[in-house]
């Protein structure tokens, strides 16, 4: 069963809700983090709740819980938990106001975290590749919406997810207004062609996501030449190997683009650096315990 930690307090399920007149409801006005966790320790914390509070400060939004609050909440969460791995979401909202849009006029920010299992895709799809398309839905550019806020604004995004339901694909990749790459409805895109593994800049509209910060990171480790570039469609249609990264995806090696079968799926490259990403959670986690 899911547990959930609301306002200061662990509350049962039918005590986690929230005000109809909370702007994180009425216009998406809040910031939000998900969160793994491994062996009952939550899996790059620190990363995580610095991104949470720079998105926090670009929006004017004041969390009413210190870093260290929040860790305290997070393990308290997670020790209500029934199982010692699974996912964590951490949700600030502007809290309750009147209708209109001015935040200024709300009350105090409300602050939930829920812990529960969630798996992006189906075990298949991890061992055979995951089918892309290349959505229609543009991401928001970055002079509208800086991709480093984790907003509650994830409409584009659906829209995204709709069509690659619709097409019967795995997941939707999101161009820019340029027509190059940004990202996955939620997740980070990398290829990798001869032997360099390439991922979209944040200034083509990614997310600075935290597992593909630790993907750059192991990638360099293993003497791997890593870049961030702008890529376009091209790009991905003649990629000797694709996969998404993303703190609920993990990592997704990619069979299909389009229709277009990728080179190698799943690719030695990813395999590798799989097999690290696997190994680097457990010397994290376990350390901690």
């Amino acid at each position: 069963m899911p547990a959930f930690w609301l306002n200061g307090k662990i509350v049962a399920a039918e005590y986690a809700k929230l005000s109809v007149f909370d702007h994180g409801l009425l216009y998406g006005d809040g910031v939000f983090e998900g969160i793994r966790f491994y062996n009952a320790n939550a899996f790059r914390l620190a990363e995580h709740l610095t991104r949470l509070y720079d998105s926090a400060a670009a929006i004017c939004l004041n969390i009413p819980y210190s870093i260290d609050n929040l860790v305290q909440a997070i393990q308290a969460t997670i020790s209500d938990y029934s199982e010692q791995q699974g996912y964590l979401r951490l949700v600030v909202t502007r809290g309750e106001g009147p209708l209109g849009l001015d935040p200024m006029l709300c009350g105090q920010a409300n602050v939930f975290i829920i812990a529960d299992s969630l798996a992006v895709v189906e075990k298949t799809v991890l061992q055979n590749g995951a089918r892309l398309i290349i959505a229609s839905t543009r991401r928001l550019p970055s002079d509208g919406l800086d991709p480093r806020i984790k907003s509650l604004n994830y409409l584009n995004h659906i829209l995204a997810r709709i069509e690659a339901t619709n097409a019967k694909a795995d997941e939707a990749i999101l161009l820019n207004r340029h027509g190059n790459v940004a990202e996955g409805t939620a997740d980070n895109l990398f290829i990798v062609k001869n032997n360099t593994v390439a991922t979209p800049a944040v200034s083509d509209g990614a997310l600075a996501g935290v597992t593909r910060a630790l993907i750059m990171q192991l990638a360099d480790t293993m003497g791997l030449v890593c870049t961030e570039k702008t890529l376009a469609p091209y790009d991905l249609y003649t990629a000797d190997e694709c996969f998404l990264t993303g703190t609920a995806a993990e990592l997704i090696p990619v069979r299909m683009i389009d229709q277009r079968l990728v080179a190698s799926c799943p690719g030695r490259i990813y395999q590798q650096l799989h097999a690290a990403f696997i190994q680097q959670v457990q010397q994290e986690t376990k350390r901690l315990n």
